[in-house]
């Protein structure tokens, strides 16, 4: 009796631990209150599905100043490599001497720790929050933050900023063409 006692408290006690040490963020929508989708369309390359993407924000049409969240579920096998890759070849792009090879190198660990290997299906949602910086959430759970507001703008610019590569996508994203 005496054992099983301390056992059952033993469970107690991890699980109130768990529950205090869960985030109150534990999934992206608790970052994006009231979040509808604003818009959604899909990436594809030499005629390849890579994936469909979703935007979902409070607002719309999406506004400065207001979270959102960029939700990719990707339709074939990426490693995090990759993914990783692709982002800071785009920020470079967009961003050009703004942003030092430092501080872009910085960017790429944090990345590194964002992003997982994907395969059809994984879905990977970044969330934008404005003067913070961003989250980034495998399936509903929370893989990594980067407190670092101008890389968060420069990350989403890659689908948002209007020199974006593919600006249907962005017209999708934003709701502009149904």
């Amino acid at each position: 009796m005496n054992r099983t006692l301390r056992l059952w408290r033993g469970c107690c006690g991890i699980g109130l631990w768990a529950l205090l040490a869960t985030p109150a963020w534990a999934n992206w929508q608790d970052a994006v209150p009231g979040a509808q989708i604003i818009g959604r369309g899909e990436f594809s390359v030499f005629g390849f599905d890579v994936y469909n993407a979703r935007l979902w924000s409070a607002s719309r049409p999406l506004t400065d100043g207001q979270p959102f969240a960029l939700e990719l579920i990707y339709q074939r096998n990426i490693s995090r490599d990759d993914l990783v890759q692709a982002s800071v070849d785009e920020i470079k792009r967009l961003a050009g001497n703004t942003i030092s090879p430092a501080q872009l190198a910085a960017w790429q660990v944090q990345m590194r720790q964002s992003f997982i290997d994907v395969q059809a299906g994984t879905r990977i949602t970044g969330v934008y929050l404005p003067g913070q910086g961003a989250r980034f959430f495998v399936g509903q759970q929370l893989q990594h933050e980067i407190n670092d507001p101008r890389f968060a703008r420069a990350f989403f610019d890659i689908w948002l900023d209007p020199r974006t590569r593919n600006p249907e996508l962005r017209e999708q994203l934003l709701g502009a063409s149904r």
